[in-house]
């Protein structure tokens, strides 16, 4: 019945997530908001309302476990998982702008937020709102930088949803608000059942079974592009989703309640393996083959995370 509780979560927090983006930018066109800012502000919190509500709901809950687990495991998958199995099947071109302003950021908060969790072993408030102030700086930074190249950022906006009226907004708001609020909490309370009922700490079911759940969405997107011969997910968006979920799901949830480290595996191996897929993306970006994540690269990225996932568990035992 646990198995049933968190992939009934996982559907909730997909339908929820879905209505939230698409309420949220049909807002921001009501009030005249420009496409860039949408697209980098409103869509990117938007998706990021899962990863916030399992943290927030699970740390309220006291599974401060299954917050960091969740962001940290999200992170790992997002470039193990989602992009080397997106490599795997269409070879992905990497924008020159990568290593000038996203990867920095994505390499400084994680190597910040492992320093803020060992200095004391806990997220506490102040280090959240540390956190909310930077991705205001990045995003307040990125606009000003996209502005010269506006086409980038947008592509995830719908342009229909301009004529969106306010009773559909209304409606799609209420059904994404409900759908993510009890999805998070039978997300929570399924993950520390199959935890319970496997004999594992909460840390590895959210690092290995929630994390893959809520980066669900960005494989699916990825997959169905690459297999079209579209445009794939870029590298820019899995890298901003990951710049988010440190700074803005970690950051608002220790706002609110703070985080802390209670298995010692999250300090001693989840946060190293995160630092080291993040870090990794720069020589594979440059060597052999510049700025390309070819299929060797994919394969190589996607057998490194079954590796960390065989070891969540293998480490426990």
């Amino acid at each position: 019945m646990s198995f049933v509780w968190v992939i009934l979560g996982l559907i909730l927090l997909v339908v929820g997530g879905e209505f939230l983006v698409r309420s949220s930018v049909a807002l921001s066109f009501k009030f005249n908001i420009s496409k860039l800012v949408i697209g980098m502000t409103v869509v990117s919190f938007a998706t990021s309302a899962p990863e916030l509500l399992v943290s927030l709901q699970a740390a309220l809950d006291g599974s401060s476990d299954i917050s960091l687990g969740n962001v940290i495991g999200s992170n790992i998958a997002n470039i193990g998982l989602v992009l080397g199995i997106t490599a795997l099947i269409s070879p992905l071109g990497v924008d020159k702008n990568f290593y000038k302003l996203n990867w920095p950021m994505m390499m400084l908060l994680s190597v910040v937020l492992y320093f803020m969790l060992q200095s004391g072993n806990v997220l506490d408030r102040w280090e959240g709102a540390a956190l909310m102030i930077s991705i205001i700086i990045f995003l307040v930074v990125l606009i000003r930088k996209s502005r010269n190249a506006p086409e980038s950022g947008i592509d995830e906006v719908d342009d229909s949803l301009q004529v969106t009226s306010g009773f559909k907004i209304t409606v799609w708001l209420l059904i994404g608000a409900v759908a993510l609020y009890f999805g998070s909490e039978w997300l929570v309370f399924g993950a520390k059942e199959v935890a319970f009922s496997f004999g594992v700490s909460e840390r590895v079911i959210s690092v290995t079974m929630v994390a893959i759940g809520t980066s669900v969405p960005e494989l699916a997107a990825s997959v169905i592009a690459a297999l079209k011969k579209e445009k794939a997910i870029s590298l820019g968006n899995l890298i901003g989703s990951n710049i988010f979920n440190i700074a803005s799901v970690l950051g608002i949830t220790a706002m609110v309640q703070p985080i802390a480290v209670n298995n010692p595996q999250i300090l001693g191996s989840d946060m190293l393996w995160m630092m080291a897929f993040a870090f990794i993306l720069i020589p594979m970006i440059l060597l052999p083959k510049k700025f390309e994540i070819g299929r060797l690269k994919g394969f190589i990225l996607l057998a490194a995370y079954l590796v960390f996932i065989f070891l969540a568990f293998y480490i426990e035992k």
